[in-house]
């Protein structure tokens, strides 16, 4: 049985913000409708969708709609991008499969990235102290960094040349320093990131 308010120690007091009047989801979009709504479907059919094996397919589809994406890049099924024409990739970056770019705002992936397993990459949040309007600022990942499987990378963040972000991690909006491996919640430096033959990248 749910408890009340008073149960729960509160007096129903405190302030909500009444979601009907918050700035709406389409403040993002910056294309037509009928774009975005032909790219949610485009998405279902060729990138989303697990029978679609092609790589080469999933990236033609996505650059059609406006995605700069390099040469030599592999993108597994089961991804989602949410606006492709917010999305640069550069040559020959591993995107893995259930990657989700959620990039409401751009999202930069530099060259030789890799982008493990059902990672989470979102560009917005809310303004939760005033009216919860969508804040965006973008995130860059820049040349040979690695991010392992089920990380979230949140607005603002720049991960540096060469990092390691390790698995389950929270990167929040800061920059990461290069050459390093960072990880966990809330994120922290673990080791430099030191090649075979004991040198850093």
């Amino acid at each position: 049985m749910e408890r009340t308010d008073q149960e729960r120690g509160g007096m129903n007091s405190s302030p909500v913000i009444d979601l009907s009047k918050a700035p709406g989801e389409r403040a993002a979009w910056d294309q037509p409708t009928w774009k975005v709504y032909l790219w949610a479907i485009c998405e279902l059919l060729f990138v989303t969708n697990s029978w679609q094996i092609s790589s080469a397919l999933r990236i033609s589809v996505l650059r059609a709609f406006g995605a700069r994406i390099g040469e030599g890049v592999i993108f597994r099924p089961r991804t989602r991008v949410k606006f492709p024409w917010k999305l640069h990739v550069g040559d020959r970056s591993w995107i893995g499969e259930g990657v989700w770019f959620h990039n409401q705002d751009d999202v930069h992936v530099g060259h030789d990235v890799v982008i493990s397993q059902e990672t989470f990459v979102t560009a917005g949040s809310h303004a939760h102290r005033r009216d919860m309007a969508l804040i965006t600022r973008p995130v860059h990942i820049e040349d040979g960094a690695w991010v392992t499987s089920r990380c979230v990378v949140l607005g603002g963040a720049r991960i540096g040349r060469n990092c390691v972000i390790t698995p389950l991690s929270v990167v929040d909006g800061r920059a990461v320093p290069a050459d390093e491996i960072w990880g966990g919640n809330p994120l922290a430096y673990v080791a430099d990131r030191v090649l075979e033959g004991g040198r850093r990248p």
